[in-house]
């Protein structure tokens, strides 16, 4: 008897769904501190060129990327002029970025849509998107979100990962995933919680080796433990781009919502990397906790979670260059 009534007391309530609606928004407050600066990691100037860097993105890097599309924008400036393209010289151009034929493919065919039914120039609305060859929900959602200012939930490997594992959904169809976080998040912020999970997935939530305790999400995160929980061994798998990598945007377009937020960071010491990593000055240090107002990393979980998120910045320029996952 005593010891069912031992396990009774134990046994930890399941979440309700407005307990994890609530926690959901918590989640995407914290990130939005951690990534002011979150936005969109391809080289784009306007929607066409965006929803052909999109496309491209498929299976590779958008570093990757953003190392191939000066070259082919120079070459196919315009969606006429990559309509005409031969196919065997798109497939040369485009080769870095993996599948060059099936993207060749899509492109000349997305151009010709572009074309021929919407005067050259790229829809706006989803419906008409999702109708153009290689553009799926994803590719337009980014587009609508970032090329016309729209909203829309981008869910792509990062993204569905990690809301799976932040318990918002436990689908694995795409727009599946897309509709349980529509239904958790308003509208307005459908945008940048796409960039800052994805964000968090490429630098702390990987795939295979998630850096848990080094994870200032950690507290509130139902998949704690599936990842390194050792705060010394997590930092060593943190990963983050810094400069000098030919192609790699480090900052977002100047009129992009997270820009005015990353030069505040750089206001008050938390810089971000800009051209030589070795150049920049260290973050300065956390200032104690105004009795008012109980330090962060007093609370236990957090303690876990090391290291400080002021130091952050700094540490990720300090590190040796890895290519983002």
């Amino acid at each position: 008897m005593a010891e069912s009534k031992v396990a009774k007391v134990g046994r930890k309530k399941p979440e309700t769904h407005l307990g994890m609606v609530r926690r959901a928004r918590r989640i995407n407050r914290e990130l939005a501190e951690l990534y002011p600066y979150a936005h969109p990691e391809l080289d784009f100037d306007g929607p066409f060129q965006l929803l052909v860097a999109t496309v491209l993105s498929a299976q590779t890097t958008d570093l990757r990327v953003n190392q191939t599309t000066p070259a082919l924008f120079a070459k196919y400036p315009t969606p006429e002029d990559l309509a005409a393209a031969v196919p065997e010289e798109l497939e040369e151009v485009i080769r870095p970025t993996g599948f060059f034929r099936a993207k060749a493919k899509s492109l000349i065919g997305l151009s010709i849509a572009l074309r021929d039914r919407f005067d050259g120039e790229v829809p706006r609305g989803l419906e008409d998107l999702v109708t153009l060859p290689g553009v799926g929900r994803k590719t337009a959602n980014v587009v609508i979100g970032n090329a016309f200012g729209g909203a829309g939930i981008t869910v792509d490997t990062h993204f569905g990962r990690l809301a799976r594992r932040f318990g918002w959904t436990a689908e694995e169809d795409p727009e599946k995933v897309e509709a349980d976080v529509m239904a958790i998040f308003p509208k307005s912020e459908w945008t940048m919680l796409s960039h800052r999970v994805v964000f968090h997935g490429r630098r702390v939530c990987h795939a295979r080796k998630p850096a848990c305790g080094a994870c200032p999400i950690a507290p509130l995160c139902p998949s704690y433990g599936v990842g390194e929980t050792d705060p010394e061994q997590a930092r060593k798998l943190l990963k983050y781009e810094l400069a000098g990598q030919p192609g790699q945007r480090l900052r977002p377009p100047a009129d992009f919502p997270g820009e005015a937020a990353a030069r505040a960071e750089l206001a008050v010491g938390h810089p971000l990397p800009d051209t030589d990593p070795q150049a920049l000055p260290p973050a300065e240090p956390a200032e104690p906790a105004k009795s008012a107002e109980p330090a962060r990393s007093a609370e236990p979980a957090r303690a876990a979670a090391k290291p400080a998120r002021s130091a952050k910045p700094a540490k990720a320029a300090a590190k040796p260059a890895k290519e983002a996952s």
